[in-house]
């Protein structure tokens, strides 16, 4: 039997995530079978195609903290997508106590 590659297991964890929370790349790590490997979520993110119906916006910092730069079309975007699910973002964070997803 073939074993599942690594992105595959990312993206089957992001499909999985419901609207109106949020997750750590840690934590996608994680429940894709992967400790310790948040930095292969961000890279895997960050190759999504630009019209990915994945929810990459739901994916922040272990911080709680939007890892884009502020100033960037990437951070306004994110923002936007996750207030438009009532996630509340001041000032680049969310309150993970709040909006994290507990699956």
């Amino acid at each position: 039997m073939k074993e599942i590659e690594p992105e595959q297991r990312i993206y089957a964890v992001l499909a999985a995530i419901p609207s109106g929370v949020v997750v750590t790349y840690g934590q996608v790590a994680e429940l894709a079978g992967l400790p310790r490997a948040a930095r292969l979520v961000g890279t895997t993110l960050r190759k999504l195609p630009c019209d990915s119906q994945l929810p990459w916006h739901r994916v922040i910092n272990a911080s709680g903290k939007i890892s884009m730069p502020k100033d960037s079309p990437g951070f306004a975007r994110q923002k936007k997508r996750l207030q438009e699910e009532d996630v509340v973002v001041a000032d680049g964070r969310i309150s993970l106590k709040q909006f994290r997803w507990q699956p």
